[in-house]
């Protein structure tokens, strides 16, 4: 008779199993679309192979419950133990890199602005390599950060007072500290007589839409706030996850546990 462990894991990866095939659908999905922008491109791999994974993991695990196959059964369990072990050392590592860093107040200003030596120094080499830069750039364009910012057409009143995110402060503006006259949200001008300053982003500053601040220290620190602030998120429901991951595997246990007692009785019994 089939035992309400076995059952229970079947129900379980069922639900696991469509979670696949969406997951699977989206990443093909990405892959296919006709305008594909370098982030879709550099997002599309890790949810096609996520996909893959789920499916794996459900298929074998409805095999080994339903169907009594222990050896499948085990190698589910091997695969969950390992995906739970990943998952408890990035949720750990997610918020031991992600604890420093916040956004500095400004005077008279309703935006905070962000430094890249508050963050970890393991954040700090990924954003400052070339090759890492130079994608993250290109998905900061593709997103029209900027240009969104920049259509709003507010005053500068309207524009100190406003609740910037670390992207479109660090990206889109030069720091206060340049003294750049507003003329509009991703148009300043510099001083007469301006060579340079102590904040090497003043002199990075263009007016050029394509350019603005996207090469900056600045940008590159409000991008580490932007992800910090998605890691902390991700690193919450990887614990939730975490939780119901372990559960699965508990009843995976004793599904295993059945299949063998099971299998050791003789076939006329």
């Amino acid at each position: 008779m089939a035992r309400c462990s076995n059952g229970l894991l079947g129900l379980l990866n069922a639900g696991v199993l469509v979670l696949a095939v969406v997951v699977l659908g989206g990443g093909i999905w990405l892959s296919n679309r006709a305008a594909t922008t370098d982030c879709e491109r550099f997002m599309e791999r890790p949810v096609v192979a996520l996909g893959v994974l789920l499916l794996a993991l459900s298929l074998a695990g409805l095999a080994g419950a339903l169907c009594g196959a222990s050896c499948l059964l085990w190698l589910y369990l091997l695969a969950l133990f390992l995906l739970i072990l990943v998952l408890f050392v990035f949720t750990v590592f997610a918020f031991v890199v992600t604890n420093r860093g916040a956004g500095w107040v400004v005077s008279g200003r309703g935006y905070r602005e962000y430094r890249l030596g508050d963050y970890s120094t393991w954040l700090q080499r990924r954003v400052e390599n070339s090759a890492n830069w130079a994608k993250i750039r290109s998905c900061l364009q593709d997103g029209k950060v900027c240009e969104k910012l920049g259509a709003r057409r507010e005053t500068m009143d309207q524009f100190v007072g406003s609740n910037l995110s670390p992207i479109q402060s660090g990206c889109c503006k030069p720091p206060t500290g340049c003294n750049f006259a507003y003329v509009s949200e991703t148009v300043w001008t510099k001083p007469s007589g301006f060579n340079s300053t102590d904040d090497p982003d003043c002199t990075t500053w263009s007016n050029d839409q394509t350019a603005l601040c996207y090469d900056c220290q600045s940008c590159k620190a409000g991008v580490l706030a932007n992800l910090k602030n998605d890691w902390k998120k991700i690193a919450t429901v990887n614990i939730i996850f975490l939780i119901f991951l372990i559960i699965v595997y508990s009843v995976g246990c004793c599904a295993f546990r059945n299949n063998r007692r099971d299998n050791s009785y003789p076939a006329w019994k």
